[in-house]
């Protein structure tokens, strides 16, 4: 790791370390999804779920394109798709109760 790196990492820890944010980008990680679309699936008010998209676009995980009135969200791949798959590659390596050993988990 780069030295002089910590607080850009805590950032962007940060904006991931939310379970809306969370829940939206593994929805969008497979199809793109108008914030209505994820209201839905999230079970979710839409301006819930619009507030929780603004910091994950400031940080370009995703991105927005608009087609018609709609904003389509989309996930950047190219970040989101090895933090994950290094993220379950330590988690079936190296957790024994596969992650449930965080703290408050059962």
């Amino acid at each position: 790791m780069k030295k002089g790196i910590t607080k850009i990492c805590h950032r962007f820890f940060i904006t991931l370390a939310n379970p809306t944010r969370l829940a939206a980008i593994e929805q969008i990680m497979y199809k793109p999804m108008s914030v209505n679309d994820l209201a839905t699936v999230l079970g979710q008010e839409q301006s819930m779920v619009s507030h929780n998209l603004k910091p994950l676009l400031r940080c370009n995980l995703i991105t927005i394109q608009k087609q018609g009135k709609k904003h389509i969200y989309t996930a950047n791949q190219e970040t989101l798709t090895p933090i994950f798959s290094a993220i379950e590659n330590h988690a079936q390596k190296f957790c024994p109760t596969g992650g449930k050993c965080l703290r408050g988990e059962n």
